[in-house]
């Protein structure tokens, strides 16, 4: 156990967790949403510090992260637990679980960043589950990165509180944030949270300079209307038109197997929605099409991906080859920089 970050005492040795915008009320030997941040003696503390449940060298298109170092390895790690309740989480059986007390070998976050160094990998990505609710594992472990030439990703739900967030950003070189629906009702039926604070955390990752990118699971007869996709696709645009929209297909898994799966005519239409709207970046999940990149000014074929694999990389120093347009994000090698 760690002490936590991010919390406040209370009357009868009670506490508030300030982490994220549940900011729960805590009392002796329980634990918050998440159910990993517990309370001894008034005193909140991490559960999952160096217990990660699961680490993978994975290509940074997996995040989804097109525009962040393409091409590249991304050591990726998770502990168990997250402060929202997805219904159709396909990782729910890490996300939606309780620390096992049995569970005692410890990862220091040196040897975190010594498996990525020996892994060959452009960065660490905290992911799988949400990174938020690890905050002072995924913190040490980010600031050891930084001292190894590591980038560090965030795979996240947006679900963080600003102080937090503020805090930890200079760390934070890239992230992929859900945003599931523009719709409050769907957030709290749905995803047990709200959405403004995930809007609210999208634009203060951007503010920070952090290289953004957008994920929309796209599921049918909950959040696949025109005019919702129109308005993500608005807020996007507003924000930072080229930030890259990730419009991916859902199959029903876990509590949400009553809706079917997304038709591949289902995320053309949000792609066709995104570039009406004026997005520059537009990409399909899921169904292994519509995953390249295209110069948005003259229209050549920059990166041609099949799934998580890059089976041509055209782009030259960051720069369409054809009209010299700068391509937005980290479209580099590490090593150029």
């Amino acid at each position: 156990m760690k002490k936590a970050l991010f919390f406040k005492s209370l009357d009868q040795k009670k506490v508030q967790c300030m982490l994220c915008p549940h900011q729960c009320i805590i009392y002796p030997e329980k634990t918050g949403i998440c159910q990993v941040r517990k309370n001894i003696d008034g005193i909140l503390y991490s559960l999952v510090y160096g217990k990660p449940v699961a680490k993978s060298i994975d290509p940074i298109e997996k995040k989804p992260l097109f525009h962040f170092y393409p091409g590249s390895k991304s050591y990726s790690i998770a502990t168990v637990g997250c402060n929202m309740k997805c219904k159709h989480c396909q990782n729910y059986d890490i996300s939606q679980s309780s620390v096992d007390e049995s569970f005692d070998q410890f990862v220091s976050p040196e040897e975190i960043v010594q498996s990525a160094v020996a892994s060959h990998s452009t960065s660490i990505a905290y992911t799988y589950t949400e990174p938020t609710i690890y905050y002072e594992y995924a913190y040490d472990i980010a600031k050891i990165a930084h001292e190894h030439n590591l980038k560090n990703v965030f795979v996240t739900n947006g679900y963080i509180t600003t102080e937090a967030l503020d805090y930890i950003a200079p760390l934070i070189d890239g992230a992929n944030i859900d945003l599931k629906s523009m719709r409050d009702e769907f957030y709290t039926s749905i995803c047990g949270s709200h959405l403004q604070p995930v809007l609210d955390s999208i634009q203060r990752y951007h503010e920070h300079g952090i290289w953004v990118e957008i994920t929309t699971l796209i599921i049918p007869g909950y959040n696949d209307k025109k005019d919702e996709l129109k308005q993500i696709a608005e807020f996007i645009y507003h924000l930072d038109k080229n930030i890259p929209w990730h419009v991916t297909g859902f199959h029903p898994t876990y509590k949400l197997t009553n809706a079917p799966s997304t038709k591949p005519t289902q995320l053309e239409q949000a792609v066709d929605i995104g570039k009406k709207v004026g997005l520059k970046y537009i990409y399909q999940g899921n169904i292994l099409q519509g995953e390249d990149t295209i110069c948005p000014t003259c229209g050549t074929l920059l990166i041609k991906r099949r799934g998580f694999s890059i089976q041509e990389n055209n782009i030259n120093q960051g720069k369409c080859p054809s009209c010299q347009l700068s391509i937005s994000g980290k479209m580099v090698d590490v090593k150029e920089e």
